[in-house]
């Protein structure tokens, strides 16, 4: 059974920094390309980051230059590094583990708020 559990989301002010991270057991982790996406309130999903088994990373443009994705193949983990904060990153945060041939599977996700 595949579970994807993200964490470290919590409220934080303008500026600040949160790091998140998600652990997905139950598929090899290493050969799959795992992703950051958001949800705001009355906005749809989108994305926020990737990271592919090579290590190859893909940002919206929103984020760049600010987030930082990295993972720990040894940890079955992604993390979020998340700088520079604006109240427009204010969102849930869901993690994403996706591999060529299977379905995707998603996080429940971790809410963010950027508020002073």
């Amino acid at each position: 059974q595949v579970q994807v559990v993200e964490s470290g989301g919590g409220l934080v002010q303008p500026g600040g920094s949160l790091r998140l991270s998600c652990v997905a057991s139950g598929r090899p982790f290493s050969s799959g390309v795992m992703g950051w996406y958001r949800q705001a309130p009355g906005k749809e999903r989108e994305l926020v980051a990737t990271i592919a088994s090579g290590g190859n990373t893909n940002y919206a443009d929103s984020v760049k230059g600010r987030f930082t994705i990295s993972r720990d193949n040894a940890k079955n983990t992604v993390y979020l590094q998340m700088n520079s904060l604006k109240p427009e990153d204010t969102a849930v945060y869901y993690c994403k583990s996706a591999r060529s041939g299977y379905r995707d599977y998603w996080g429940q996700g971790t809410q963010v708020t950027v508020s002073s």
